[in-house]
C-alpha cells in the first residue's frame, strides 16, 4: 500500500528529525551550556595535587648539626595467612619460579630481625611474641607503628607477600639524629605529634611550615604520569627555613661527658651543667642528668619507672635546669656582695670578724664544718666562703632596701629563658622579710629562698658583663639554606642592675676565690678564672635534711671581652669515706673540664704563655683544705 508506505516513511523521518533534533540539543548543551563544567571535570582527571615538603621545619645547632628533623614513616601490618614467597625449583636451570608458602616461624625470625636489631635478646623476645600472634591471628597482625624508611627497604627486600605496605598509611615521623645527647633543649613530639617538651613546645609555630600545595598536570589511563613539561617552575621552591639554636653540640657532647662520670663517681641523684654567653645570654650548652632519647621517651619512661616507681620516673627526666628549683647556697654570696656594695654599705677592704658561730633570734649559724675564720675582708669571706661573714654583712642593710634590692634583681621571677616550664617561687612578702631577722640572715648565705639554677646563671652573668641582668635563650632564629637569617625572636632589653664597677670589683674578688680560695682546683694555666663553690642543704620537712646539692659557677675569661658563665650543680652525691661530697670536689671539677673544652671550641687566648713544659695537671695542690 502506497498509503503504509508513505505513513512509515513519515514515521520514519520524524524519528530521524527528532534524533536530529536531540543531538543538536545535546551538542549545544555539552557545547555551550555544560562546557564550563566539563573543562572542569576534564582538568581535575589530568591534574594532581602534591604537597613536595615536610610539615615541620628541621632544627640545627649553632654548627648546621641535625638536631630535629621529620622524615618519611609507615605503619606495617602483616598477614600470615598469606606468607609466601617465588622459589625457581631445584635442579633446573630453566624452570619458572613457583610461588611458595613461607612458614610462620621463619617470617617471625627474619621480622624479628628487622623490628628488634637493639640487641639480641630483643631478637628473641620479637621473634617470640610475633610467632605467637601469626599462631592466634591469620591476618591483621600490627607489626609496628612510625616505621623509618630504612626498615621499610628491608622488609621489601623479604620479597615475601603478606605484607601489607600502603601508600596510604605513610606518614611523618619526628627524629632526633643525636640521640639523648640534647633533649632537654629540644623536648619531644608525642605519638599525635603534639609538642611536650623543649623548644618542640615553645617554638611550635615557628616549627611549623606553610602548607602551600601545588597542581600538576598528569596523564589519563590507569597509570597516569606527570607531564614534565607541564610542571610548573617554582615545584621547589619550597620553606626550607631551619630553626637555628645558639647550643654547640660539641660542647654540649663534652659537658654530658663530664657531667656523667662524677655523678657515677659521686653515686648522685641527678645534675645539670649550663654554659652562657654573658654579654648575649645565648646558652652554648645546656645539660641535665638522667635524660632520655625523644626518640623513645616512653620507653625510657619506664625503664625508669621499673628502679624509681611509676610517679618518680618523669618528674625526674624533666629539665631540672629550668623546670625544678633548688637552694643555690654559697653560690648566691657574690651577688649578696655585689648588692652590698651598691648600697655603700661596705668597701672592698672591709673586715669582719667570723668566730665560727652567730646568733639570730632563736637560731643560730654556723661555718661549714663549724669552721672559724677570723678577721677577713670581703674577699677572703668568698675565698672561705664564710655564712658568718655574710650575715654580718647584710646586717649592715636595712631590712626593706634588701628587700627592694632582692625583687630589682629579679628574685622570684622568671629568667624569660625560651624553654617551657620555667618554675619560680615568689618570695615572701615584705612584712614577713622585714620583721623576721632570720628571713634575711639565711638569704646573705643563700639559704631560705629556692631558684632554678638557670636563674642562677642569669644573675652570675651580670656581674661577668658589666651588671646587665639579660635574657638567655636557646634560639638563634629562622635561617634559609643559604645562611641568611629569616626571622629572630625579639629578647627583652638588658637592664643595668649593678654598676659596671661593683661587677667589675665582685668578678676579681671571684678570681681570688679560684686563685687562693675555695676555688683553686678550677685554675686552668694561661687563664684568668673566677668562681664561687656551693653546698647547699636540701630543705625538709621542719627543717633541712643531710642531704645536700653541691654546685660551682665559674666565668671564663675574667680578661675577655667576650666572657662565658660555667656552672654545675649534683644532686645528692654520696660522700665517699674521707672524701666530702662538697662544691670543690664534685661540680668544681666538672665545670673545668667543660671550661678546657670552651677554650677549645671558642679558640680562647690565654692571657700569659703556656710555658711548654708546663705539665698538664688537672688540680693543682692547694695550700689549704678546700672548702664548700
Amino acid at each position: 500500500d502506497v498509503g503504509n508506505s508513505n505513513n512509515r516513511l513519515l514515521t520514519i523521518w520524524v524519528v530521524l528529525g527528532l534524533a536530529t533534533l536531540g543531538a543538536i540539543v545535546r551538542l549545544f548543551w555539552l557545547q555551550i551550556i555544560d562546557a564550563p563544567n566539563l573543562q572542569q571535570r576534564a582538568q581535575l582527571q589530568h591534574s594532581t595535587v602534591v604537597r613536595p615538603f615536610i610539615p615541620r621545619r628541621t632544627i640545627v645547632d649553632r654548627q648546621n648539626n641535625q638536631m630535629a628533623i621529620d622524615r618519611p614513616s609507615y605503619t606495617v601490618y602483616a598477614h600470615p595467612i598469606q606468607f609466601r614467597r617465588y622459589e625457581k625449583p631445584q635442579g633446573s636451570k630453566n624452570a619458572k619460579p613457583k610461588l611458595v608458602p613461607v612458614e610462620r616461624a621463619e617470617m617471625a625470625q627474619l621480622l624479628a630481625q628487622i623490628l628488634a636489631s637493639e640487641s639480641p635478646a630483643a631478637t628473641l623476645l620479637e621473634r617470640d611474641k610475633l610467632l605467637k600472634k601469626f599462631r592466634e591471628h591469620k591476618t591483621g597482625v600490627l607489626l609496628g607503628e612510625g616505621l623509618r624508611e630504612d626498615i621499610i627497604d628491608r622488609l621489601h627486600a623479604l620479597k615475601v607477600d603478606g605484607l601489607d605496605i600502603s601508600p596510604e598509611k605513610r606518614d611523618y615521623s619526628r627524629f632526633y639524629p643525636q640521640q639523648d645527647m640534647a633533649a632537654e633543649v629540644l623536648g619531644y613530639l608525642d605519638s599525635n605529634r603534639i609538642a611536650q617538651a623543649g623548644v618542640e613546645r615553645s617554638q611550635s609555630q615557628l616549627l611549623k611550615r606553610k602548607v602551600t600545595k601545588q597542581t600538576l598536570t598528569k596523564t589519563g589511563g590507569k597509570k597516569s604520569w606527570i607531564l614534565p613539561d607541564l610542571v610548573t617552575p617554582d615545584i621547589l621552591h619550597t620553606d626550607d627555613l631551619k630553626l637555628k639554636l645558639t647550643v654547640d653540640l660539641r660542647l654540649q657532647r663534652a659537658a654530658r661527658k663530664a657531667l656523667k662520670e662524677k655523678m657515677q663517681y659521686w653515686k648522685a641523684v641527678r645534675g645539670t651543667v649550663i654554659v652562657m654567653e654573658a654579654d648575649t645570654g645565648a646558652i652554648r650548652a645546656l645539660v641535665v642528668e638522667p635524660t632520655y632519647n625523644p626518640n623513645h621517651y616512653a620507653r625510657d619512661v619506664q625503664e625508669y619507672a621499673k628502679i624509681i616507681g611509676k610517679d618518680a620516673a618523669p618528674s625526674l627526666l624533666r629539665n631540672w635546669a629550668v623546670s625544678d628549683l633548688y637552694e643555690p647556697g654559697s653560690t648566691f654570696k657574690p651577688i649578696n656582695v655585689a648588692i652590698a656594695l651598691e648600697n655603700s654599705i661596705i668597701k672592698p677592704d672591709s673586715k669582719f670578724h667570723d668566730n665560727g658561730l652567730i646568733q639570730v633570734g632563736k637560731y643560730q649559724i654556723r661555718n661549714a664544718q663549724n669552721k672559724v675564720n677570723g678577721t677577713i675582708d670581703v674577699a677572703e669571706i668568698l675565698q672561705h666562703s664564710s655564712n658568718i661573714g655574710m650575715v654580718k654583712m647584710m646586717q649592715k642593710l636595712k631590712p626593706n632596701v634588701y628587700y627592694q634590692w632582692l625583687q630589682r634583681i629579679g628574685l622570684g621571677q622568671k629568667s624569660g629563658i625560651d624553654l617551657p616550664l620555667e618554675q619560680i617561687v615568689p618570695m615572701r612578702s615584705s612584712h614577713e622579710f622585714t620583721t623576721t631577722p632570720i628571713y634575711p640572715a639565711n638569704f646573705a648565705f643563700g639559704q631560705g629562698f629556692s631558684i632554678a639554677p638557670i636563674q642562677l646563671v642569669t644573675l652570675i652573668s651580670s656581674l661577668a658583663n658589666g651588671g646587665k641582668l639579660v635574657t638567655p635563650h636557646v634560639v638563634d632564629g629562622l635561617f634559609d639554606s643559604t645562611g641568611i637569617r629569616k626571622d629572630k625572636p625579639l629578647l627583652p632589653d638588658t637592664s643595668q642592675i649593678f654598676s659596671p664597677a661593683t661587677a667589675q670589683t665582685v668578678l676579681e674578688m671571684m678570681e681570688t676565690v679560684v686563685n687562693q680560695g675555695s676555688g683553686v682546683n678550677a685554675q686552668i694555666p694561661g687563664y684568668r678564672i673566677a668562681g664561687k663553690t656551693g653546698t647547699s642543704q636540701k630543705a625538709a620537712k621542719g627543717g633541712y635534711s643531710d642531704k645536700k646539692i653541691t654546685s660551682f659557677v665559674g666565668i671564663l675569661p675574667v680578661d675577655g671581652e667576650r666572657r662565658y658563665v660555667v656552672f654545675a650543680a649534683v644532686d645528692e652525691p654520696k660522700d665517699k669515706g674521707a672524701q666530702k661530697a662538697v662544691g670543690s670536689s664534685v661540680a668544681l671539677p666538672i665545670v673545668r673540664s667543660v671550661m678546657r673544652s670552651l677554650i677549645s671550641i671558642e679558640g680562647i687566648a690565654p692571657t700569659t704563655p703556656i710555658q711548654p713544659s708546663t705539665p698538664d695537671v688537672a688540680t693543682p695542690t692547694p695550700s689549704k683544705p678546700a672548702k664548700p
